[in-house]
């Protein structure tokens, strides 16, 4: 054990002075002190420090997804993390149920004071969005705008940096893509697959014209035959290559074969770290969406349909940029893919013996 050189005071060691002294109200400054001023002070300074957490968390995480060969080490150590991650977003989460506190009119006793300020010039948020892989690209217009048009030159360069690195997302794709589950000597996987998949699509028809009928039968056929192409377009390159494209996919044909593949047989030992993995990610996605609903909610709540602070159109804004800015979807679309437990191939004893227990490697 290391022997401290010094005695560590907890107010010293917490920097309690800077931190407890850091509330300055701008209601006070003008002479109208607002009671609840200090509330939305609190309560935001504690959303960025969670956020500087996450940010830890993100940066840790991405370092170890960087490596070449990732082994089950380190993949426990970037599940472990990400499970943290999403457990600090629950709590960010409700922290919404204390501004909720407030009422309207008393957010209006200090509100005008904090023009043009917003929670649009949060660039640890901001940087969370990038580093997880959201990308400009997939924002709305309105959103595009919004993003750097607040900001000072210093964040708005900083962000523009980062804009240009590695995210998160590149490095699962990357993972996913190398992982040893696509080709098996004496083994084919995924014709047994593609019969199974045609099996189910084909019950599910059967089911259909036995319970519908009219339009109701048409519209669900329809429902089906759009299910039948996705299911197509893992069969044919060319046809996954459009989707990528047209921006409808964003993970490789490879990655999305092998995150599938981890789903489909996500029982066995050797899969469940890689199914915590990509399960954390989708929760992490869920958990931000949650967030972000709330906080339209909220919004609507107190400001109606005026402005926001920030000269946004509010909770309108908001709403629209919910849905747009998701983080993971590709991996909410496997659900699509899977077959009953029952229809799967059985994997046959080498197969499993050569995959052995190290992923990720060249």
């Amino acid at each position: 054990m290391r022997k401290n050189t010094h005695a560590c005071y907890y107010s010293d060691y917490l920097q309690l002075d800077k931190l407890l002294g850091a509330q300055a109200m701008e209601s006070e400054k003008h002479g109208h002190p607002a009671h609840d001023e200090m509330l939305f002070i609190v309560t935001h300074q504690a959303y960025e420090l969670w956020f500087k957490q996450l940010l830890h968390e993100l940066r840790s995480v991405m370092a170890l997804m960087g490596d070449p060969v990732l082994d089950d080490r380190a993949l426990a150590t970037i599940v472990h993390r990400l499970k943290r991650f999403t457990v600090i977003q629950k709590l960010i989460n409700e922290q919404i149920s204390v501004l909720e506190t407030m009422s309207p009119q008393d957010f209006l006793e200090f509100r005008d004071y904090l023009v043009p300020a917003s929670g649009f010039q949060s660039v640890q948020f901001k940087e969370l969005e990038i580093r997880l892989g959201l990308r400009r690209s997939q924002r709305t217009e309105a959103d595009r705008q919004f993003f750097y048009s607040r900001l000072n030159e210093a964040d708005r360069t900083y962000l523009l940096a980062l804009e240009q690195q590695e995210t998160l997302t590149c490095q699962l794709d990357r993972w996913l893509s190398r992982l040893p589950l696509l080709k098996f000597e004496g083994f084919a996987f995924w014709e047994h697959y593609r019969r199974g998949a045609q099996d189910m699509l084909d019950s599910d028809e059967a089911i259909i014209r036995q319970t519908f009928e009219g339009d109701s039968l048409t519209s669900q056929l329809d429902e089906l035959d759009g299910t039948r192409a996705r299911f197509q377009a893992l069969f044919d390159d060319s046809h996954y290559q459009r989707l990528l494209a047209e921006g409808q996919l964003s993970l490789s044909h490879d990655a999305m074969m092998s995150a599938l593949f981890i789903n489909l047989y996500r029982d066995e030992p050797l899969f469940q770290l890689p199914f915590q993995l990509l399960t954390s990610l989708m929760e992490i996605d869920e958990l931000f969406t949650a967030w972000r609903y709330r906080h339209v909610l909220m919004v609507q709540r107190m400001l109606g349909s005026k402005i926001g602070t920030g000269g946004s159109s509010g909770s309108d804004y908001l709403r629209r940029n919910t849905e747009a800015n998701r983080l993971f979807r590709d991996l909410y679309a496997i659900s699509t893919y899977l077959l009953p437990k029952h229809a799967l191939p059985v994997l046959p004893d080498k197969v499993k013996k050569r995959l052995g227990f190290s992923l990720g490697g060249d």
